[in-house]
């Protein structure tokens, strides 16, 4: 273990911040957003006028987004189920499309073998 007298955690010239050193805080205006399952998220933003305060905002809880309208928050994204590649081309074919596309496969394989 090494010895000494220094203060863990601390560096030369290191002090206590205090507004004194780091100048007036901006001007704040806190905006309450809600998700739907209810949690309540309160970020601050600047109060200046060319500052835009988002519409909508990200719950740190759950992920969701939340609003600013506690009774009608925004509804959660859906999220689309995995899709193969076999899916997409049922959606493109029909089984008659399918059914021709591979009789005219085999024919092709048939001939190739000669047979």
């Amino acid at each position: 273990m090494a010895g000494g007298s220094a203060i863990r955690g601390s560096r030369v010239g290191a002090g206590p911040m205090g507004e004194s050193e780091r100048g007036e805080a901006a001007p704040r205006v806190w905006v309450s957003y809600w998700c739907s399952n209810g949690h309540e998220v309160r970020p601050s933003f600047a109060k200046e006028p060319d500052i835009v305060v988002p519409e909508t905002w990200d719950c740190p809880r759950c992920g969701l987004p939340s609003g600013q309208d506690q009774e009608n928050p925004p509804l959660a994204p859906r999220n689309e189920p995995y899709k193969t590649h076999l899916a997409y081309v049922k959606e493109r074919r029909s089984e008659k499309d399918g059914e021709a596309l591979l009789d005219e496969a085999l024919a092709a394989l048939r001939e190739r073998r000669g047979g």
